[in-house]
């Protein structure tokens, strides 16, 4: 079976290597358990660097990010790699301001009817 680009699906990820914090976007297949994802991508024997697309790459220790369209990470370097949806909110007024907002959306979201 050739994987389409349409076979993939985006996963927003957190990756941290030995000197850089990396945050981006990944494509996974859409035909793998969702619990399965990332780590396939890390285990494909044939893949030696994982492409990374909308990156944010942090130096550990360092308030510089720099932003790329395309990255790619070597896959030895990488020491974990999550889905971005599990990573917890920093402290800063911007988290707090989406977090806040979420709750709003979410609470008007339960007080609708069902169609």
């Amino acid at each position: 079976m050739t994987k389409q680009p349409s076979d993939t699906a985006p996963v927003e990820v957190c990756i941290i290597t030995k000197d850089h914090e990396v945050r981006g976007t990944v494509y996974v297949s859409k035909y793998t358990k969702s619990n399965r994802e990332l780590t396939e991508l890390l285990n494909d024997k044939e893949r030696r660097f994982l492409a990374v697309t909308n990156a944010e790459i942090t130096l550990h220790g360092t308030n510089t990010t720099k932003r790329y369209d395309f990255l790619e990470v070597h896959i030895d370097s990488i020491i974990i790699m999550h889905p971005a949806s599990q990573t917890l909110f920093k402290e800063s007024t911007k988290a707090q301001e989406d977090i806040a907002k979420f709750r709003e959306l979410r609470n008007r979201l339960s007080q609708t009817k069902p169609f």
